[in-house]
């Protein structure tokens, strides 16, 4: 039987034949409920009109901004077509759908700030499109994210900055258990990556990191589904492969980045 239109097809087999994605998590990254709680308070103080998120996902932290300020209006820009639809659909069911557009879109070059309030967490490479300004991570390619940022935020507005960092700089026997070919210079010192953001042109209002809890949750939450799925496929045509790629990400995660790689939360002010 031909899959209905908008289904995920591989090899022909539709939705209901494939691992689930991603349903256990409430934020596509280290974000707990409290932390969340904690930002669009910060966010929402000024009454924002115009949010903006850069590598949206499904938009889960904008949506909450525009439910606690009535009338805003947001714009979440990604290039991954099913999290985008994902993000329609809980517009759609929290009223918001008027006031929320996902669209799929590269985020380099991107016309659509600038904004009161910009989220951009873990996309900041996504701002400079391919090639960039140095490896991922470096302190250039930070900075020019950053000063990219700066001039998609109006002034007196806020930009949450979410950006991966080295709670210590790895092992070569850490780096080699991580993903292909990291390297040391994937990411920064957190001192780094806030001084990137004074170099850019901002004052940094708040820093928050993930904890070990937000972090076991999203590496537990993101893998839940596929797990579950294994489980109860093990005859599965797509078994085989679907649990080496997922027994590799758990061994990267607590053989090479656990207690090691960190993210940041950084709540940044535009110099006036």
């Amino acid at each position: 039987m031909r899959p209905r239109a908008g289904r995920r097809t591989v090899h022909g087999m539709a939705d209901d034949d494939l691992p689930p994605r991603l349903t256990r998590l409430a934020f596509h990254g280290p974000l707990s409920e409290e932390r969340a709680d904690r930002f669009v308070a910060r966010l929402s103080r000024r009454e924002p009109a115009t949010v903006l998120d850069i590598g949206c996902g499904w938009g889960e932290l904008m949506l909450r901004l525009l439910e606690a300020v009535p009338g805003a209006k947001g714009v979440g820009v990604d290039l991954n077509g099913d999290d985008l639809a994902r993000g329609r659909r809980n517009a759609a069911g929290r009223g918001l759908l008027e006031r929320a557009r996902f669209l799929e879109e590269s985020a380099a070059g991107t016309p659509h700030g600038p904004a009161d309030v910009v989220l951009c967490v873990g996309s900041g490479q996504a701002l400079l499109g391919p090639g960039g300004t140095g490896a991922s991570g470096t302190l250039p390619a930070t900075i020019a994210a950053l000063r990219v940022l700066r001039s998609l935020v109006t002034p007196g507005g806020r930009v949450l900055f979410g950006e991966g960092f080295w709670q210590r700089l790895p092992t070569s026997e850490e780096l080699a258990a991580m993903w292909p070919g990291a390297r040391a210079d994937d990411h920064l010192l957190l001192a780094e990556v806030a001084e990137a953001a004074t170099a850019a042109g901002f004052r940094v209002e708040a820093i928050e990191t993930a904890d070990e809890s937000e972090w076991e949750d999203f590496e537990s939450g993101y893998l839940a589904d596929v797990e579950e799925w294994l489980a109860r496929h093990q005859g599965h045509p797509l078994a085989g492969g679907t649990r080496e790629r997922v027994d590799r990400h758990r061994a990267s995660w607590l053989r090479g980045y656990r207690n090691v790689l960190g993210l940041a939360y950084l709540t940044l002010i535009p110099d006036a």
